[in-house]
């Protein structure tokens, strides 16, 4: 690559692309800037270095911005459950299309197995499945689909990761002590440390060539497992209590798929990728994109991880 590092760009980061950010900063290879609709830099970026960019998310502006920065790469973590999510990531799409660096997208899925399951959950059927029929239609930017599975910072303490507590979607809450299981909890799930996958976007920017998706796993377990694993590294029991399925399934058939997406459905379609086993990304294709990919990257199982967080103040 020479000693000219690349600039990234990174549109709507929260919780997940500070991990990207901050290994993307923190690589020789490459220079992170932030796309956001932020007037003035946000306290986060301004104390790690990071610069930003206020954009309206407008084909021109983000243009603007991936020229005159000389991006090379635009990865996306906005997250919409609307038409609102292609509109944007079109406009994401036709800047790099139109920019005369920038010719690669990962648009924002960051979810799992989506081969088998493309529609799941439900919302992914009106906002994901459309836009990458449009991606596949094109041939001027290079893209991939990148999928992680759960992330396994649900299973920390929330002082020790970014990613904010989902209490209604993740069946365990680590600072309450208790679990929720859906489905029987055996189920198989794939999980990955937020770190973890930082460290591995970097090493597929590094990447000349992609595939259209892209997995990476920690570790294949079930959420029964999870709680085993939880209860023998504190020492304690946790309270388990479980949803029935039938009330998933009351909610799922109460909407069709013209009606907006409220909480209660996208609980609903988040507990239906659970029982399914949505999330648990393809093993075998996952196994050999970490050899072609990702073999500087060490992937964390949860009993790694729970002792490293032990260990350090910040995950």
């Amino acid at each position: 690559m020479g000693n000219a590092r690349q600039v990234i760009a990174l549109a709507g980061v929260g919780d997940l692309g500070r991990y990207v950010c901050e290994e993307l900063h923190a690589s020789p290879d490459f220079d992170a800037i932030v796309l956001t609709r932020a007037h003035t830099q946000p306290p986060w970026f301004k104390s790690k270095q990071i610069r930003t960019f206020t954009t309206d998310y407008s084909t021109a502006s983000v243009l603007s911005v991936l020229d005159s920065t000389k991006a090379t790469t635009l990865i996306s973590f906005i997250n919409l459950f609307d038409a609102s999510y292609i509109a944007v990531h079109t406009a994401l799409l036709k800047a790099c299309q139109q920019s005369t660096t920038c010719k690669r997208l990962i648009p924002s899925e960051w979810a799992g197995d989506i081969e088998t399951y493309p529609l799941k959950p439900g919302s992914y059927a009106t906002t994901r499945e459309p836009f990458r029929q449009i991606l596949k239609a094109q041939t001027e930017v290079a893209w991939t689909l990148f999928n992680v599975g759960w992330l396994a910072d649900y299973f920390l303490p929330v002082s020790k990761t970014y990613m904010k507590p989902i209490p209604d979607k993740f069946p365990l809450i680590i600072d309450e002590w208790k679990a929720c299981i859906r489905g029987s909890g055996d189920e198989v799930q794939s999980w990955t440390c937020g770190r973890d996958v930082g460290k591995a976007v970097v090493e597929l920017c590094k990447a000349v060539d992609w595939e259209q998706i892209t997995y990476v796993a920690g570790e294949w377990s079930s959420f029964n497992a999870a709680v085993e694993v939880l209860e023998k590294m504190y020492d304690k029991p946790m309270p388990r209590t479980r949803k029935p399925w039938e009330d998933t399934q009351r909610v799922l058939d109460a909407y069709t798929d013209r009606d907006d997406v409220t909480d209660e459905l996208d609980i609903a379609q988040i507990e239906e990728v659970m029982v399914l086993s949505c999330l648990a990304c393809p093993k075998e294709k996952t196994l050999r994109q970490r050899e072609k990919y990702f073999s500087n990257v060490h992937f964390r199982g949860l009993e790694e991880l729970l002792r490293y967080a032990n260990a350090v103040e910040f995950v």
